[in-house]
């Protein structure tokens, strides 16, 4: 009888990382966050997710040098203390943990809305208890089958997306005469920057949420097939599924209706269910709105795996409690699922005693914390690529011109910063040094335990 703890399975293939990729990118912050960048910003909303997309790309090949490199768990927070320093992956890991408790969140309470759309009765903390329950009870089979369950997930969304695209080319090709479907919707009303350039400056950060879970696939690193061909190919095809599911679908859309005429009651209603709505094609609004549903409930069941992963990774560190190191004989980390699912459990809460903001709250959060993310991933790739140079290693997935791109990210995350200051989120912002402080010490308190 052997002796040796179970281990992490490397049971993802190809179209499991592909279709988790895509899930992480595709979910509230397209869906439903949209709508209020639409009432600011106008059409130029295509431009602003345009340059999102650059941003995620460039972060997306920084990250995917390491993995691929090293596909290892725990993703960037092993790179952070492997490369950087101890404290680097205690801050990395608990941080990019605690951006995905908030996602899923977030995602839940979308899950809310997206049902209130029929049934507007239901309390949304029910609907929230309802999706957590499957979503845990999910996470908690074996890998292969979260893998499954995500893949059908996602493939409802993309397919979903691509269908609607065509769906609204034809309605623009076979517009009357009286109909407002027009691609000149898109410059006409107002211009392409009907409240000037400031109008789309100031929603970046609201528009960079809709990134925020691009670099799952670097969880699934350590369970996936062949991770020198498969991870490259989802890196890669970042760009192509931004300009897809990001440029093209609102591109299609703002020309259906004009953006000055759609009602739609900032977060509480999608804007994509809005315009079928509106043109009086309520089978597409209906269905667009269970795509939606499903799509939020892909993002939670990515958001929970991550959680779970991450958690791991840090006890494998020493960097969390020893038993979050425990797999079962199927791959999957029980006490880390668990342990992630109990604070997610308090977005019941925050739904049943605040309904109305729980929403807008959580998204500046999540943004926060994802800008912290995404400025460790640039940081630690600096380091990285210090020591492959070093040790004379040439990489198999360089990124794209760094280290230009690692400093172009990182003043672009300031800027993002600068926009959440001056559009009256100064707490999110405030709450990173506080949040880094916190972590320090605590850090040290660990440290001091271990001597």
């Amino acid at each position: 009888m052997s002796s040796e703890m179970p281990q992490l399975q490397r049971r993802l293939k190809n179209r499991h990382i592909q279709l988790i990729a895509m899930g992480g990118a595709i979910g509230t912050g397209l869906f439903l966050g949209s709508a209020h960048i639409i009432e600011s910003a106008g059409p130029s909303i295509i431009l602003g997710y345009l340059i999102g997309g650059l941003i995620a790309f460039l972060i997306m090949r920084q990250l995917g040098e390491m993995i691929v490199q090293e596909p290892v768990t725990g993703s960037f927070s092993h790179f952070a203390f492997k490369y950087w320093g101890k404290f680097a992956g205690f801050l990395t890991g608990w941080n990019y943990w605690i951006l995905y408790i908030l996602v899923v969140m977030t995602e839940l309470t979308a899950i809310g809305k997206y049902v209130n759309y029929w049934w507007p009765h239901v309390p949304a903390w029910v609907s929230v208890l309802v999706f957590f329950a499957v979503i845990t009870l999910a996470n908690l089979a074996n890998v292969k089958l979260y893998a499954e369950s995500e893949f059908w997930l996602s493939m409802i969304k993309v397919v979903a997306i691509v269908a609607m695209i065509i769906f609204g080319i034809y309605l623009l090709l076979t517009a009357g005469a009286d109909s407002t479907a027009s691609i000149s919707n898109l410059w006409v009303h107002g211009g392409f920057f009907p409240h000037g350039f400031e109008g789309l400056f100031y929603m970046l950060a609201f528009m960079m949420f809709a990134f925020g879970g691009i670099e799952l696939i670097s969880m699934a690193a350590a369970e996936t097939e062949n991770p020198d061909q498969n991870i490259p190919k989802a890196v890669n095809q970042t760009v192509i599924r931004v300009f897809l599911f990001y440029i093209c679908s609102l591109a299609v859309l703002l020309s259906l209706v004009p953006w000055n005429q759609l009602k739609l009651g900032g977060l509480d209603h999608s804007p994509f269910v809005m315009i079928f709505n509106q043109m009086g094609i309520d089978w597409a609004a209906h269905l667009l709105n269970f795509i939606i549903l499903t799509a939020s409930v892909s993002v939670c069941n990515s958001g929970m795996y991550a959680n779970s992963r991450m958690l791991l990774g840090l006890a494998e560190q020493g960097n969390a409690p020893k038993a979050f190191k425990q797999v079962n004989k199927h791959g999957t980390p029980i006490a880390a699922v668990l342990f992630s699912a109990l604070l997610i459990f308090g977005c019941v809460l925050l739904n049943y005693f605040l309904p109305e903001k729980a929403l807008s709250y959580l998204i500046y959060i999540v943004v926060s914390a994802a800008v912290l993310n995404w400025m460790l991933i640039s940081l630690i790739h600096l380091k990285f690529r210090k020591a492959m140079k070093q040790q004379g290693i040439q990489t198999k997935f360089p990124a794209l011109l760094a280290p230009f791109t690692n400093y172009f990210v990182l003043v672009f995350m300031l800027m993002i910063l600068y926009i959440m200051w001056n559009q009256g989120f100064m707490l999110s912002v405030l709450m990173q040094p506080l949040w880094i402080l916190l972590l320090f010490v605590l850090f040290k308190v660990i440290q001091a335990k271990k001597v």
